[in-house]
């Protein structure tokens, strides 16, 4: 038996998304979005069971951002920058992942909480490349994941 039928109708399509981070706004592009994966703790029972441990861990994912998007480029730079040495207060941020259906008439959230910039990847770039758009690949720490 497959899965037609099975399915409902007006599904979430994986480029109908909005990442948000607060306070940097909602100006910034995130063109691609990686999966966001948690896990609970669990503690090892001398039984050899194993037992939730209660909490989630710090998970991590990566956003882009087109390079020619000089306005966002120069925000995220800004919030890598928060994280460095000496840290400032701000720099973990709470955001939002928000996942809309095809006719915009279901809406799945995520809150993102203690988000921060942990890394920045440039492109590879080659002369002989046909000319597909530059981006640069931010990673992203975060504390905390809710649904609703």
């Amino acid at each position: 038996m497959g899965i037609k039928g099975k399915i409902n109708q007006d599904h979430m399509p994986k480029n109908k998304y909005e990442l948000f981070i607060v306070p940097i706004g909602a100006t910034v592009t995130f063109t691609t979005v990686s999966g966001i994966s948690e896990e609970m703790d669990s503690v090892d029972l001398p039984d050899r069971t194993r037992a939730s441990g209660g909490e989630s861990k710090a998970t991590d994912f990566t956003a882009s951002v087109p390079m020619h998007h000089l306005v966002d480029q120069a925000i995220m730079e800004a919030w890598y920058e928060e994280g460095q040495s000496p840290v400032s207060a701000t720099y973990k941020k709470t955001g939002s992942l928000i996942v809309t259906s095809l006719s915009g008439g279901a809406v799945k959230s995520y809150a993102l909480k203690g988000v921060w910039v942990t890394g920045r990847g440039l492109p590879d770039f080659a002369m002989e490349n046909e000319g597909e758009m530059a981006e640069v690949e931010w990673s992203f720490s975060v504390d905390d994941v809710f649904g609703f």
